[in-house]
């Protein structure tokens, strides 16, 4: 049966996770009061604070092919999004678990493939999909684990209300802005953050390398060598690839400064070659290794896959992982966790219509307008159409797209996605949010800091809060019932104001 019959409509009224109908959330009463105290210029100088902050540090996000300077500042919002501990105690359980199942599966569809024997996924949509990598087939990664750095976007429709929009099993990025919101809202508002039991978030470049090291082959020994490898400054988050490595210790290198000799990889370094036990690798899988993927790419390793294969080395994430976060793959995730762990699955799936189904495809040609359509192997908001909000011939053309492809695209309801109270050059207004959690797996130790990145879209009425498209950041916090607060302050400069 299709995804149709489960689905009547979108919601429509967004929830307001500051206000409700009988006054402001408990979670919100101490920004509240903040912002009524705080007069509008102070907040404007606030913001423009916070650009020069993130402009003088250099965090930029870069998107080339449009013209003009590409180096963007994400815009950043300074009104924090807040989660009660509760709340989140919930969705990190559901991340855990949702995590083990998409390691599992991955272990499996390059294994003995029993779930795809068993029918509970379509052998075809992994198999002949572009995301499996057959090169991967027999191939057991140590501890078992394909996705070490999972990314899974949740958004929220009310006050019990969080669905998983989508899952980043590959190189997901993001997580340098997560930390650094934090220290700029300390910063910022160093006595506002004193006011709340904020959860932190700084652990985060430890337990990564933590991570890292657990999965590091065996006669590496208690200090394995660890290294970032980024395609270059070219890339979108290369900012961040240098953010994490340095918050690590540890050295971020380009293709070129490695070498694989006897399946082994070594680092080129002043003081000669050094061996390499863990790559946290931020290169797409095609362009890892030219002698096994695409024979053009001048950013991977030569011999890279060899020595994986020897277990010489550790990539994190595996190559091939992407296959578990295909839009397609997506509405089988709920099944995963009840064929390898035995479990109902905690977090929801937004319903979500495949258009090579008959059936599904039928439902979205006669319902273009109710839903959100989107390329199958599409990210960062491009290739995709909101019906509510497009035109009847931007509708059309997404007709004839399905038509021609219909393997090609998938679609979900048009979810009204909870808000925030956003500075925006009108005021403070509610804008749309999404959040990424970041979960790290090491083998045995499933590791999640408590917050995530929250996009927002700045746009009035956009439910798009892709950076890429124009969205923007806050700070997420999750509020301590008890217990310690925030990690330590930075020292207050003088143009800390009573804003704070």
């Amino acid at each position: 049966m299709g995804a149709a019959s489960s689905v009547s409509q979108a919601k429509t009224a967004a929830f307001d996770e500051m206000r409700a109908e009988e006054g402001v959330r408990a979670a919100y009463a101490e920004i509240d009061r903040w912002l009524r105290a705080t007069p509008r210029e102070q907040l404007d100088s606030k913001r423009h604070e916070a650009e020069l902050l993130f402009r003088r540090i250099g965090i930029t996000f870069a998107v080339y092919g449009e013209g003009g300077d590409p180096e963007r500042l994400i815009p950043f919002d300074i009104i924090p999004r807040i989660i009660a501990r509760t709340e989140w105690d919930r969705m990190a359980t559901g991340l855990r678990q949702r995590v083990r199942a998409l390691n599992a599966f991955l272990g499996d569809v390059y294994g003995k493939q029993e779930i795809l024997r068993a029918g509970r996924v379509p052998t075809a949509l992994v198999l002949e999909n572009e995301g499996y990598r057959a090169e991967m087939v027999g191939v057991a990664p140590p501890g078992g684990v394909y996705t070490h750095v999972a990314g899974i976007d949740m958004v929220r429709t009310g006050p019990d209300e969080f669905y998983v929009l989508e899952d980043n099993c590959r190189t997901p990025s993001g997580v340098s802005y997560m930390l650094e919101n934090r220290e700029a809202m300390l910063r910022l508002f160093p006595r506002l953050c004193a006011r709340h039991r904020i959860a932190p978030v700084g652990r985060y470049p430890e337990e990564l390398l933590e991570t890292l090291k657990a999965v590091a082959p065996p006669r590496a020994g208690a200090d394995p060598c660890v290294v970032v490898l980024t395609p270059g400054p070219y890339n979108s988050a290369y900012y961040e690839h240098c953010f994490l490595a340095d918050e690590m210790g540890i050295e971020v290198v380009e293709g070129a400064d490695l070498g694989v000799e006897n399946d082994v990889v070594f680092m080129r370094t002043t003081a000669g070659p050094k061996r390499v036990d863990v790559i946290y690798r931020r290169i797409d899988d095609e362009f890892l290794d030219p002698t096994v993927f695409r024979a053009d790419s001048m950013v991977g390793v030569p011999g890279l896959m060899a020595a994986y294969r020897a277990g010489n080395v550790a990539l994190a994430n595996a190559p091939g992982a992407g296959i578990a976060d295909d839009k397609a793959i997506y509405p089988y995730v709920p099944e995963m966790v009840r064929f390898y762990l035995g479990e109902e699955p905690l977090l929801a799936n937004v319903p979500t219509f495949l258009c090579e189904r008959e059936e599904d495809r039928k439902y979205v040609l006669g319902n273009l307008d109710k839903l959100v359509v989107k390329l199958a192997k599409g990210s960062g908001g491009y290739g995709m159409m909101i019906g509510p909000h497009a035109t009847w011939d931007l509708r059309e053309e997404f007709r004839t797209r399905i038509l021609a492809k219909p393997g090609d695209y998938i679609a979900q309801p048009t979810l009204a996605l909870s808000t925030c109270p956003t500075v925006v050059d009108q005021g403070i207004a509610p804008r749309h949010v999404d959040l990424r959690p970041f979960i790290l797996s090491g083998g045995k130790e499933i590791r999640i800091v408590p917050g995530g990145l929250t996009r927002v879209a700045i746009r009035e009425g956009s439910l798009v809060v892709n950076s890429s498209q124009g969205g923007g950041t806050k700070d997420t916090w999750i509020l301590e019932d008890e217990g310690p607060g925030e990690e330590p302050q930075p020292a207050q400069s003088q143009s800390q104001t009573a804003a704070g």
